[in-house]
């Protein structure tokens, strides 16, 4: 008991080298969330169109950084796109074809983990795409994107920067950890040693991307925590102002006693939540008949 609070006191407080520990994260956290819960209603009560593209090194936090906005958010309203590697039939398509499907609809948020910039970066690095390919995108996409900015929607473009270093320890967990080894894929391994392949590409990005219409920003992504918080400040600090409560709701009083649940065709599964030893899998499958 004693060892799990202690672990629990230094999970909480400030890390080393000025890292934020996870308490105060939180505490600072839960403000933005609701500021954000308030952007959503107003977006979807005008219509409005929010697409954030949230794009960095492997291991940067793209993932956790689109968690933090959207795990307090409905669903209906916000949603994430991470999309596979092209099939043989997308890569037969305009480049740009198979993201159009994604673009948020009156009333939506959507959250790009990586997206067509992936011809800037990965493809571009690693040889995926031709000279003619890389060169026709650069060109091509300020155009697609004063296109959709011209019709209405607001777009966000985030790089998320990491120190090779702080990579390599992000690497170093998830092939520790079995719950984060699906992170680590043969790319990522192969791409260890082009870390300033990659930044140059980067700046090559960004010198024909960020433009006044569609304008990249920047977040140190080191301390996770503290880009989260950066992050998510500065894009609200885009958007237009509105109140972030909703304010109470009374409940009006049952007409009867609560009933409690009541079952004919089917019962619950036994409550196994107690139950510590693993999981078996299944010998055969299990009848239909």
């Amino acid at each position: 008991m004693a060892k799990a609070k202690a672990a629990a006191t230094r999970d909480d407080s400030a890390e080393g080298n000025g890292r934020l520990g996870k308490k105060d994260y939180l505490e600072r956290l839960a403000p933005l969330q609701l500021a954000l819960s308030g952007a959503e209603r107003l977006v979807a009560a005008k219509g409005q169109r929010l697409l954030v593209l949230v794009e960095g090194r492997d291991s940067a936090g793209k993932g956790g950084a689109i968690r933090a906005i959207a795990e307090k958010l409905n669903p209906r309203h916000c949603r994430t796109v991470a999309l596979d590697k092209p099939t043989g039939r997308e890569r037969g398509q305009w480049y740009f074809q198979r993201y159009v499907a994604h673009l948020p609809a009156a009333g939506e948020i959507v959250l790009m983990d990586r997206s067509w910039y992936n011809r800037a970066g990965v493809e571009k690095v690693m040889g995926f795409c031709t000279d003619a390919e890389y060169a026709a995108f650069m060109a091509q996409v300020p155009v697609f994107e004063k296109l959709l900015v011209d019709d209405g929607i607001r777009l966000a473009k985030y790089w998320l920067c990491v120190d090779q270093a702080q990579q390599e320890a992000r690497f170093a967990e998830r092939a520790k950890d079995p719950l984060k080894r699906w992170k680590l894929s043969p790319i990522d391994l192969k791409a260890r040693e082009k870390y300033d392949a990659y930044t140059r590409a980067r700046e090559a990005m960004l010198a024909a991307t960020h433009t006044p219409h569609a304008p990249w920003t920047l977040v140190d992504f080191n301390d996770q925590r503290r880009g989260r918080l950066t992050m998510i400040r500065h894009w609200l600090g885009s958007l237009p102002r509105t109140p972030a409560d909703a304010g109470a709701l009374r409940l009006p009083k049952l007409g009867a006693r609560p009933q409690r649940e009541r079952y004919k065709v089917c019962l619950p599964i036994a409550d196994t939540s107690d139950v510590t030893a693993p999981v078996k899998p299944a010998s055969k499958r299990p009848s239909t008949r």
